[in-house]
């Protein structure tokens, strides 16, 4: 059974910092390609950070320089370390993963079937 579980969200001041977790199960992360997408309210969901499952790193412009993606292999958990945030980056973060991931389709929301359930981070 496939499941990821994000954690992490809350409330931070603006040039705050929080780091959100994606525990998943059923599958490693070695093996899959997965993004961390948010979506903020009356906006589409957009890929922020996609690794492919040679653990090849992209961002989006939007975070570029901010976010950080790394991964504890024994715990099989990718982190989203957010430094610096805004405003802006208020929304519910999801990690998303998939085995299919098309070359250079990292940051593509619709590349992803496995979804966790979302964790909101409100910057205030």
């Amino acid at each position: 059974h496939v499941q990821l579980v994000e954690s992490g969200g809350g409330l931070v001041q603006p040039g705050g910092s929080l780091r959100l977790s994606c525990a998943a199960s059923g599958f490693t992360f070695g093996s899959v390609s997965m993004a961390w997408v948010r979506q903020a309210p009356g906006k589409e969901r957009e890929g922020i950070a996609g690794v492919d499952s040679d653990g090849s790193i992209s961002y989006s412009d939007s975070v570029k320089g901010r976010f950080t993606v790394s991964k504890d292999n024994a715990k099989n958990t990718p982190y989203l370390q957010m430094n610096s945030l805004k405003v802006e980056d208020t929304a519910m973060y999801y990690c998303a993963a998939d085995r299919l991931v098309r070359t250079g389709r990292e940051l593509k929301v619709d590349e992803y079937s496995r979804w966790g359930q979302g964790t909101q981070v409100t910057v205030s």
